[in-house]
């Protein structure tokens, strides 16, 4: 019951969070990579040539901003779009460093289909956020008391939003003052957060659902944040453990991946921590308080 007891300082956690996370992204949004904007992408074999040279010889021809980063003994370089020419007086310049460089591998994005890809994947997320809101509603259809199974839903809904929010917020600080890019990537780890977090959500609920019935069925009269908090008692210890060991895989993955992966990974553990904490601290403490602002405005 300890939850429940505090409810109101685990809800206003979150939503401070929240309303920080839409603040970062309404005051320096995100930084998106050439996956949505367009650009070229060169992916050098760096040998012994040094991060500054590249970026200074890539910047001097094309006269653009110049994004390289270090990866597993090369280097990505990302500018606006290269004409044909410019991305040749490039790559000579570039091999012409030293015998150890190589050119692994340039790669043309038009801003047409990066603007395609940007529309798809909002497309995506919400397509799936939808069809969560319809499977929780359908599979707690016949718990119409004390609350609607459309609440259970839209809480769940709330609570996707919220574990999405955080890595977003994050992101766009990153992106202000570390110019960290958002790409296809960032939108595949949204996509794995809200898999991720619902079923954590869920959980929780299926366990509410669980005893309301059996409380029916024992004709048990029990009050509602009662119910809730045994079961959140219940699932502690899966959720955090599940939460735990995911935790771990994802931090060798951010440490060891190496940084073609380390941005996903990063966007995967902040969600998989917000998802952690929501589906005990939020998503059960808002059921309660939906059920008793539902009950003193119908007394």
């Amino acid at each position: 019951m300890f939850v429940i007891q505090f409810r109101k300082i685990f809800l206003s956690i979150s939503a401070a969070l929240m309303i920080t996370s839409l603040a970062l992204v309404a005051v320096y949004g995100l930084k998106p990579s050439i996956d949505f904007t367009g650009g070229t992408l060169i992916e050098i074999g760096a040998g012994q040539a040094e991060q500054a040279t590249i970026e200074g010889i890539v910047t001097e021809v094309a006269h653009t901003n110049v994004s390289v980063r270090p990866t597993n003994g090369a280097f990505i370089v990302r500018t606006a779009t290269l004409s044909a020419d410019t991305l040749g007086v490039i790559e000579d310049r570039l091999l012409s460093l030293n015998q150890d460089v190589t050119l692994v591998r340039t790669s043309t994005i038009g801003p047409s289909l990066g603007n395609e890809l940007f529309k798809k994947a909002l497309i995506a997320i919400s397509l799936v956020s939808l069809g969560i809101l319809m499977f929780v509603a359908i599979a707690f259809w016949r718990v119409s008391k004390p609350l609607s199974s459309w609440v259970y839903g839209l809480v769940t809904l709330l609570t996707l939003l919220h574990d999405v929010l955080i890595p977003v917020g994050v992101f766009a600080l990153l992106g202000a003052f570390l110019n960290v890019e958002v790409g296809a990537l960032f939108v595949v780890a949204l996509l794995t957060v809200l898999g991720y977090s619902v079923n954590d959500t869920i959980v929780v609920m299926d366990r509410i659902r669980e005893n309301l019935r059996l409380n029916k069925e024992a004709e048990k009269k029990e009050d509602f944040d009662r119910t809730v908090g045994k079961s959140l008692a219940q699932t502690y210890t899966r959720s955090i453990n599940t939460s735990l060991t995911t935790i771990v895989v994802l931090l060798a993955l951010f440490f060891f991946g190496g940084s073609q992966t380390e941005d996903f990974a990063l966007a995967l553990l902040l969600g998989v921590a917000a998802g952690a904490y929501s589906s005990i601290f939020f998503a059960s403490p808002l059921l309660v308080t939906i059920e008793k602002w539902s009950r003193k405005k119908t007394s």
